[in-house]
């Protein structure tokens, strides 16, 4: 599979370098590979070293990853416990069990965490039981899920999550990368021209070693679960309401494997490979060739609409807007914004590159911030007729935005859609002509949330309003390799759903 450049790549040797504490190399590796072959010949530390021409405190260094062989020592070691220098050097992991657990078990106790705990090392010496090495790696593996937890605050997601919209907005929400990747995916799979199809999706599952297999039981608390052992992609009914949606739930599964993810070690992590298999399904579903050549020809007529796109390629309306923000940049020349806004005013999810300036927290974090009641996200809720977009120019500290705006509603209530842009970039849009115009000088609170004078004087002293809570403030951030997921119900449901015999 291609690779994304995101994850570890290999090291190669140098000429006898020392090895750092929290070195990323594959030094500790080699050098268990090393003392398993020794053992192996029945030869102790100091007849290998006669027998290389080095010295006991060398090659014990490298047997411990602590230095990084010279290519001749390597040569002679191998020559003396009877390899090939390639057995040395082979990707694969470590030989047996035990190697395994001593490396795992040597880079815990090589960890910042464990030189907080102010306790002695436990050297993972062959005297040391089996039984013994397996608890001590499962201890450092609690230690480092319950370190890991404890620094996934709210505050902590909120961060990550912030850091990686600034990310995207440097990029203009654009990933070549992944577009190439999904582009190519769908086109080895069938794809040809308009709105991908359920069986293209499954042709691209199955190029993989993947069937998509539709299911009553999946867990509550996962969208797809993905059986790596038996090939399997499960999703819910087909028959579901918005069934369009599972070609994007069964394209961010299978996004996991061709970007070669790995389990997230942090929740920052998590949240990138969220992003990822996101922005790989929308490079699916509206691949960019057909998208870019779509819009190129909208734009020189004048008449570039995201509802007409949506239909175009046959996905949700937030979806279509979402796709446009990574087109609209990179190959329109047209800065852009995004809003998810919900019908009491908070903003569930934005991105702009534009100068926009979306209403935000000290630390930068936009989630959950109240838009002004003035600007088209919120003044579209207003209208009697929502069958087509909401059109409207606004006026703001930042300079004049020109909206579009569609509303929708989900479980949870109703929400709407907005992609916006600078005024001088309006010309190119269908709805530039509307004459709906409107002001706003937030973040200042006399804006819209202070209320009238008049209201307050006579209420103020006459109200006691009780507040609707939302749940997820008090409630925890969700913990574990893959946030919010019930493991135990995940694997009973794996246990019997796989096929028998």
């Amino acid at each position: 599979m291609p690779r994304t450049g995101r994850g570890p790549l290999p090291i190669p040797l140098s000429e006898g370098a020392e090895v750092a504490e929290d070195s990323p190399s594959d030094a500790l590796t080699l050098g268990r590979r090393i003392r398993h072959f020794r053992t192996r010949q029945r030869l102790t530390l100091r007849e290998l070293a006669t027998a290389v021409d080095s010295t006991t405190s060398q090659l014990s260094l490298v047997e411990n990853g602590r230095r990084e062989p010279r290519l001749s020592l390597l040569k002679a070691v191998a020559a003396a416990v009877g390899v090939e220098l390639g057995d040395l050097l082979a990707p694969e992991p470590p030989p047996n069990r035990r190697a395994e657990l001593e490396i795992e078990l040597e880079r815990a106790q090589r960890s910042p965490l464990f030189a907080g705990l102010g306790v002695a090392r436990v050297r993972p010496g062959r005297t040391l039981p089996m039984d013994a090495l397996e608890s001590l790696v499962a201890l450092h593996a609690e230690l480092t899920r319950r370190a890991t937890e404890a620094i996934t605050t709210p505050e902590e997601a909120r961060r990550a999550n912030t850091a990686l919209r600034l990310l995207m907005r440097e990029r203009d929400n654009y990933l070549p990368e992944i577009e190439e990747l999904g582009e190519a995916a769908v086109r080895g799979a069938g794809y040809t021209v308009g709105a991908l199809t359920h069986s293209t999706v499954s042709n691209l599952a199955r190029s993989l070693g993947f069937d998509i297999v539709h299911v009553e039981d999946l867990p509550h608390s996962t969208r797809t679960v993905t059986d790596l052992a038996n090939g399997r992609i499960y999703l819910p009914p087909a028959s579901i309401p918005g069934g369009h949606g599972l070609r994007s739930l069964a394209l961010q599964a299978i996004a996991h494997r061709m970007l070669e993810h790995t389990r997230p070690v942090s929740y920052a992590d998590f949240l990138r490979q969220r992003v990822e298999i996101n922005y790989f399904a929308a490079a699916c579903l509206i691949p960019r060739s057909a998208a870019v050549d779509y819009l190129e020809r909208r734009k020189r007529n004048k008449d570039l609409a995201i509802e007409d796109f949506r239909d175009a390629f046959g996905v949700t309306h937030e979806a279509a807007a979402l796709r446009f923000t990574n087109i609209a940049t990179a190959h329109l020349g047209i800065p852009v914004h995004f809003l998810r806004v919900g019908d009491d005013g908070a903003l569930y999810r934005g991105y702009e590159n534009d100068g926009v300036g979306l209403p935000a927290d000290a630390h930068g974090a936009i989630e959950g911030r109240y838009v002004c009641r003035h600007w088209a996200a919120r003044a579209a809720f207003d209208r009697q007729t929502r069958t087509s977009e909401f059109h409207q120019y606004t006026d703001t500290p930042a300079g004049t935005f020109w909206c579009s705006t569609q509303t929708g509603r989900a479980t949870s209530g109703e929400f709407s859609i907005t992609v916006g842009v600078p005024f001088n970039h309006a010309k190119w849009f269908r709805g530039r002509e509307t004459d709906r115009r409107a002001a706003s000088t937030c973040p200042d609170e006399g804006c819209c949330r202070r209320p009238e004078k008049a209201l307050s004087e006579r209420w103020s002293e006459h109200s006691w309003p009780s507040a609707a809570l939302h749940a997820q403030i008090l409630a925890p951030l969700p913990s574990g390799t893959f946030p919010g997921v019930d493991d135990g119900e995940v694997y009973a449901f794996l246990e019997a759903n796989a096929p028998r015999g």
